[in-house]
């Protein structure tokens, strides 16, 4: 460890530019981590904040929750069979404030459950973004497709999907807007394995949400991002460290002839590594959740603090590899060979 110490203090220009490609890295990649689980949440809040159960859709709907129809003979026996259960159904649409501006919703409509919103007929609850833009308690909205008036009840928060807010309506209101009278999905709370329903096909929560088209493609081109930089990382510590190591054969061979073991050159490696890791990686969380406060308010931005201790730990796992396989070449080391080359 001294002996690490020492080089480090020899050679600060080279671990500083080292660190600092480390600190920029890990640092792109908390944003982009954020900006993915902002995203997420925008996408399918009302979703993702559903308990672990089932979701059940018709089977000839081809994985797509808008043509599913649940036939109302089957939803009611389930809906008899399973008390938790509830069949629900999702919309995008539109309505229109006092002033005549419109605004895009998600329609959500659902059978009596304490999963969602309990309106009554001509009564809509608003997910809480919309109150920021000026509709309010008692307010009266419209809607082209529909015959009668919605009077807001309340507001809730953080209900999203396909990044508009939720608009929960009466099972009533709802058939009347859409000209249906089928539920397009069925859902069973703490269902672990999926049962054989007759003509439906099951989903867990996360293959529901990889079933919605927009929510999969976004999630996979930002995850592909954030691993391709956390790759990224680990080249670059194996890079680093190689051509450190190539410029001191014949220090390792001398330190190896005076009795100084292979095990202990790669602990001093690991120990520069780990130093060097563990400030980037502290300089790259404290502005990242710095970042939380400052970022606009607008933006879909969340970086929890599960999300920043796996990021931390997969950059340090990683850079051990990366500087591990560098550091191969050590064990290979002739003591004598070594120095006869002399360090370059």
């Amino acid at each position: 460890m001294t002996i690490a110490w020492k080089e480090m203090k020899k050679s600060k220009t080279k671990f500083v530019i080292l660190g600092s490609i480390i600190f920029l890295v890990s640092f792109l990649t908390f944003i982009i981590s954020g900006l993915s689980n902002g995203l997420s949440q925008d996408n399918a809040a009302l979703i993702k904040d559903l308990p672990a159960g089932q979701f059940y859709m018709s089977s000839d709907a081809n994985e797509t929750y808008n043509l599913s129809r649940i036939n109302e003979t089957v939803q009611k026996n389930e809906l008899k069979k399973q008390k938790d259960a509830t069949a629900f159904s999702i919309q995008m649409g539109f309505v229109n404030d006092a002033g005549d501006k419109q605004h895009s919703v998600a329609f959500v409509t659902s059978t009596d459950s304490k999963l969602f919103e309990k309106v009554g007929q001509g009564e809509v609850v608003l997910d809480r973004s919309l109150e920021e833009e000026g509709i309010k308690v008692g307010d009266t909205l419209t809607n082209n497709q529909f015959s009668g008036e919605f009077k807001v009840k309340g507001f809730v928060d953080q209900k999203k999907y396909s990044h508009a807010p939720v608009a929960y309506v009466n099972v009533e209101n709802y058939k009347e807007i859409y000209r249906v009278n089928e539920m397009q999905l069925l859902f069973i709370p703490g269902q672990a394995k999926a049962q054989a329903i007759t003509g439906l096909q099951s989903f867990s929560n996360k293959q529901f949400l990889n079933a919605i088209p927009s929510y999969n493609a976004e999630q996979m081109s930002l995850n592909m991002i954030v691993w391709f930089l956390v790759v990224i990382s680990g080249m670059l510590f194996a890079i680093f460290f190689y051509m450190m190591n190539v410029q001191k054969i014949g220090l390792y061979g001398i330190l190896k002839a005076i009795g100084v073991k292979t095990s202990s050159l790669f602990v001093m490696m690991w120990s520069q590594m780990l130093f060097i890791t563990v400030i980037a990686l502290g300089l790259s969380i404290a502005l990242s959740q710095g970042f939380t406060m400052i970022a606009p308010k607008g933006m879909p931005f969340s970086l929890t603090v599960e999300t920043t201790l796996q990021l931390s730990v997969i950059f340090i796992i990683i850079g051990f590899l990366g500087a591990t396989l560098s550091g191969l070449q050590i064990k290979k080391v002739e003591p004598l060979q070594a120095i006869q080359q002399g360090e370059v």
